[in-house]
């Protein structure tokens, strides 16, 4: 039995070595925060977009009235709770791209040669200890701790992540993030240009032909204000799925991944059995 559980520690400690300087997690988990950030700013430039759309229409009450004359609508009112939600779905999108930018610096600063250095030495000393001492120091199993965290921690979050974005959460995002780009490209229907009158033409005449040409726009109003109503629901189903990859997720795992390193190492003593020489 010791025989058996010094050549699992062994193992264990050669692979923490190698995975330590080769580094085999670091370039996958560098480009799964590149995706995500790419995703989170495609996201918060199509809430920006969305958010100018509505603001458009907010905005477009005196342009329904050419010449002080005709009906007036007032969408604002009407989408005013829709432009807040899209307005915080941006600061979110931000706050997510920020996220992701923090997960890349961490990934760097763990991979940097010092911090491989000092885990390498811990292990060895861990080692060592095991070898030939009656028990490892518990300060030096806590070290251990801290630095497997530090080392391999953020990649291994960061992997686990992306395969539960990609079992559960993917085909969400892509048809939430769809139709909001359709909804925020209905903004070249929403402020029809009004001619000027030629000194030529009648008052009425020049009133009949804006009729003609923008008799449409309370149903253009109409439609952006179903449209936006309906991408509500995928702006939260958006929300859910960022704070779900950026959060949630990963401080779950991150949890996990501690609790396993420190019950590992912490929540047995790590102690040599005696030998047969010691028992007779």
């Amino acid at each position: 039995m010791d025989i058996a559980r010094k050549a699992l520690a062994a193992f264990t400690m050669a692979a923490v070595l190698a995975s330590a300087w080769l580094a085999p997690l670091d370039a996958p988990a560098m480009q799964q925060v590149d995706a995500g950030l790419k995703r989170a700013l495609v996201s918060f430039a199509t809430a920006r977009l969305l958010n100018g759309v509505i603001s458009v229409a907010q905005g477009t009450e005196a342009s329904v009235q050419p010449f002080g004359v005709g009906v007036t609508f007032t969408p604002g009112q009407i989408l005013d709770p829709v432009n807040d939600l899209v307005e915080q779905f941006a600061h979110l999108m931000l706050a997510a791209s920020v996220a992701f930018g923090v997960q890349k610096a961490l990934i760097s600063i763990g991979s940097y040669w010092p911090v491989s250095l000092a885990l390498s030495a811990a292990v060895l000393g861990w080692w060592w200890c095991y070898l030939r001492r009656p028990q490892v120091p518990l300060w030096l199993s806590r070290l251990l701790v801290i630095l497997l965290m530090l080392r391999f921690a953020v990649p291994l979050v960061t992997l686990g992540t992306d395969l539960l974005w990609q079992k559960f959460l993917a085909a969400d995002y892509a048809a939430s993030q769809q139709l909001i780009d359709r909804t925020a490209g209905q903004t070249d229907k929403l402020n029809p240009a009004v001619a000027a009158a030629p000194d030529n033409r009648s008052m009425v005449d020049t009133l009949k032909d804006w009729l003609a040409k923008n008799g449409d726009v309370a149903k253009h109003f109409e439609n952006l204000k179903r449209s936006a109503e309906q991408a509500t629901e995928h702006i939260i189903r958006l929300i859910v799925i960022f704070v779900l990859q950026t959060l949630v997720i990963p401080l779950l795992l991150l949890w996990a991944l501690y609790g396993f390193v420190r019950q590992l190492l912490l929540g047995q003593r790590w102690q040599r059995l005696p030998s047969a020489s010691t028992l007779y």
